[in-house]
Parts: C-alpha cells; structure tokens; sequence
C-alpha cells in the first residue's frame, strides 16, 4: 500500500509541475505578445485602438488559468474529481469481488 501512495503522490506532483510549466508558458506568451500588439496597433492605425480588446480577454483567460493552478479552485468544488474517482474506484472494486466483473 505504501509503494501505491508513494506512486500517487509521483504522479499528482507531475501533474502539478505540468500545469505549472503551462502557466508560465501561458503568462511568457501574454508578456510578450501583448506589447507587440500594442506597437502594431500605434504603428499602423493608432485612432482605433484594437489592442485592448485581446489584452483584456487573454487577461482573463490568465487569471482564471492562475486561479486553477494555484488551488483556488478547489474552493469551487475540484475536489469532486476526487471524490469521484474514489466513488468509482470502490464500485468497481465492489464489483470485482462479487465476481461481476
């Protein structure tokens, strides 16, 4: 059972390193494409200004992408994945041993 533990916490720590590293990519990207935007959008047609559009809503994207990442969520309810794999995980163990499956 311990190497089972041990094994689970391997992989919740991968994944968590995964997101991590997205999230980083995601706010490398944001830093720095967004200024691009803003010196294409000054150079070529400055009296409409586009660039406020994508800066906002990739904001957003951002900041919910952060709260995920960084465990706000679980406030929210993300722990039902959980407790739902462990629900299915016991039925269908259940099940194995009164030979159903």
């Amino acid at each position: 059972m311990k190497e089972f533990s041990e094994e689970s916490a391997y992989i919740k720590a991968k994944k968590r390193v995964e997101n991590l590293k997205g999230f980083y990519g995601h706010l490398a990207a944001y830093v720095s494409i967004v200024p691009t935007m803003i010196l294409v959008n000054y150079i070529t047609d400055w009296s409409f200004q586009w660039f406020w559009i994508p800066l906002f809503a990739w904001g957003i994207g951002i900041s919910i992408h952060a709260f995920t990442v960084f465990g706000q969520a679980k406030i929210f309810g993300k722990n039902w994945e959980e407790k739902k794999i462990r629900e299915i995980m016991d039925k269908e163990s259940k099940a194995y041993k009164n030979g159903k499956l």
